[in-house]
C-alpha cells in the first residue's frame, strides 16, 4: 500500500495524463475516492482502521490513535503477515500511536543518514515553530539534533528511491522465505514544500520572484491567514505553488510505476497506491490542508492492481477511502467486516469528511474556530459547520479549473431530510453527525 502524502486528484488527472502507463492501463481506478479527513494523522488512521476520524480519535485536537479500533497491521499480522512500515512521514509513526501492529517501522530520515543543512534549509525550518524551538534547543547547541529535526530533512531531499529500495528488499527476502509480508510506504515528496526535484530548489525563475515562492511557502505551511486578516498568499503565487505538487508527482511517477509493475506483473502481489488527503491552494480561501474538507482537500486517487486477474477498469461510483482498510483485510482472509469494500455501492461508502479547528499556537482567529462535517451525495457536497447548513456542486474535474464554493443553506432548510431519499442512506449519515457531534462536545 503506497500512500503520496497530500497528493490531489487533479495532480495526477487533469494535466497531460497519468504519466504512469502501468498503474493506467493495469490497474482498476477510483476516480470518485474522497477521504475522510485532510491532514495526515487523521486520514492514515482511517486508512489503518476503516473509521471515521470521530470513532478512531486521532485528530488534530485529540491527537492519538484510539487503542479501542483495531488496525489494518495488527489484523493482517494475525492472518499471518509479517508488517513494515516504511515512512518519510514522522506522523504515522509512534508519534500518534500510528506504528500499533507493525513488526518494524522505517523511518528514511534514519536510512539516509543525511549530514548538514544548507542555508536555504535552515531558512525553511526557521517556517516552522516546533522545528525553530528545537533549532536553538541545548540539544542543537550540542550538535546532537533531535529526532524532529532529523525528521525534517524530508522536507529538502526525496527519499522515495530509499522507500523503494527498502521495500523491494524486504519482499525479495519474502519471497526466497515463501512469506507473507504486508508493507504500508508513506511518500512525502508531493507533501510540502512539494519536491521538484531530488534536493530542494525554487520553480520561479528570478531572484524577487524566488523570494515571493519563499515567502508564500512560510505563510502556507504557517497557516498565516488563520490568524492574521488578508494573509493569503496571492492567487498568482498559489497557482505556482499548486504547480510545484504536480512537478512533485512527475517526480515520482516513472519510479513508482516501474516500481509497482516489478511487484505486481506476474506477482502473487495486490499493490495500491493512493494518497492520504489532498492538499489546499486557495480553494475555498484556504490553504494547506489542516482543518478544511474541500473537494481539494479530500478527493484522493486510488489504483487497485490485483494480483486476481481482475479485468482493468474505471470505477466512478462514489467510495470513502476508508474502505481500504476493509477490501484490504478481506483480501488477507479476515472476514468480520459487516459487508463493507471498496467495490460496493453501499451505503458504508457514501463519502464522509471531518475536521476540527486547528488552534495554531494560540492564535487562531474566532472565525476559523469550527469543525466541519461533510458528506457527499448524487452531485451534491453538504457541509454542516457552526450549526449551519451549506451545499457546494461536486467539482467536474477536467471541466474546471474552480472548485465550487459552499453556499450556506436557510436556516429551516436539512438536506439529510430533503435531499437524501434512500432512507437507509439518511439513517447511517445521520448516525455519523450524531456521532461526530457528540465526540466534538467533549474537545471543548
Amino acid at each position: 500500500m503506497i500512500v503520496a502524502d497530500s497528493l490531489r486528484y487533479d495532480s495526477v488527472y487533469q494535466h497531460e495524463g497519468i504519466g504512469a502507463s502501468y498503474l493506467d492501463s493495469q490497474s482498476i481506478q477510483f476516480t470518485n475516492a474522497s477521504s475522510p479527513a485532510c491532514w495526515t494523522l487523521p486520514a492514515t488512521a482511517s486508512l489503518f482502521t476503516g473509521a471515521l476520524p470521530h470513532e478512531h480519535k486521532a485528530t488534530t485536537q485529540s491527537r492519538y490513535l484510539s487503542k479501542n479500533v483495531p488496525t489494518l497491521a495488527e489484523i493482517l499480522k494475525a492472518q499471518g503477515y509479517n508488517t513494515f512500515q516504511i515512512t518519510s512521514n514522522i506522523a504515522t509513526t509512534d508519534i500518534f500511536g500510528l506504528d500499533r501492529g507493525f513488526d518494524k517501522v522505517y523511518k528514511t530520515w534514519e536510512i539516509a543518514n543525511e549530514n548538514g543543512m544548507s542555508i536555504k534549509n535552515l531558512l525553511l525550518l526557521l517556517g516552522k515553530p516546533r522545528i525553530r524551538n528545537k533549532l536553538f534547543s541545548k540539544d542543537v547547541i550540542a550538535k546532537s539534533l533531535s529526532k524532529d529535526m532529523k525528521a525534517a530533512g524530508v522536507w529538502f531531499n526525496s527519499h522515495y528511491k530509499h522507500v523503494f529500495e527498502k521495500a523491494t528488499a524486504i519482499l525479495e527476502e519474502h519471497d526466497k522465505k515463501n512469506q507473507k509480508a504486508f508493507l504500508f510506504l508513506n511518500l512525502m515528496e508531493t507533501h510540502f514544500p512539494y519536491h521538484i526535484g531530488h534536493d530542494f530548489k525554487f520553480l520561479s525563475p528570478g531572484f524577487i520572484d524566488k523570494v515571493k515562492e519563499l515567502k508564500s511557502m512560510y505563510n502556507i505551511v504557517n497557516q498565516t491567514f488563520l490568524t492574521k486578516d488578508g494573509a493569503l498568499p496571492e492567487n498568482s503565487m498559489l497557482k505556482t505553488i499548486k504547480s510545484r505538487q504536480h512537478e512533485s508527482w512527475k517526480l515520482i511517477r516513472k519510479d513508482l510505476d516501474e516500481f509497482a509493475r516489478m511487484h505486481h506483473e506476474d506477482k502473487d502481489n495486490l499493490v495500491i497506491f493512493t494518497s492520504d488527503h489532498g492538499e489546499n491552494f486557495g480553494d475555498q480561501n484556504w490553504v494547506y490542508h489542516f482543518s478544511n474538507v474541500s473537494d481539494a482537500c479530500t478527493r484522493v486517487p486510488i489504483f487497485w492492481l490485483d494480483p486476481n486477474g481482475m479485468t482493468p477498469s474505471v470505477k466512478d461510483h462514489k467510495v470513502s477511502s476508508r474502505s481500504l482498510f476493509h477490501s484490504i483485510a478481506k483480501r488477507s482472509g479476515y472476514e468480520d467486516l459487516n459487508g463493507e469494500d471498496l467495490f460496493t455501492a453501499n451505503v458504508h461508502n457514501i463519502p464522509i469528511s471531518q475536521s476540527y479547528w486547528y488552534n495554531n499556537h494560540g492564535k487562531t482567529l474566532d472565525k476559523y474556530k469550527f469543525n466541519q462535517f461533510c458528506f457527499h451525495v448524487n452531485d451534491k457536497r453538504y457541509l454542516k459547520k457552526n450549526g449551519s447548513w451549506y451545499q457546494a456542486e461536486t467539482t467536474k474535474y477536467g471541466k474546471t479549473t474552480e472548485e465550487p464554493l459552499f453556499e450556506q443553506l436557510d436556516a429551516d432548510v436539512n438536506p439529510l431530510q430533503e435531499n437524501v431519499i434512500d432512507p437507509e442512506s439518511r439513517t447511517f449519515i445521520q448516525k455519523q453527525l450524531d456521532n461526530f457531534l457528540a465526540f466534538e462536545k467533549t474537545l471543548n
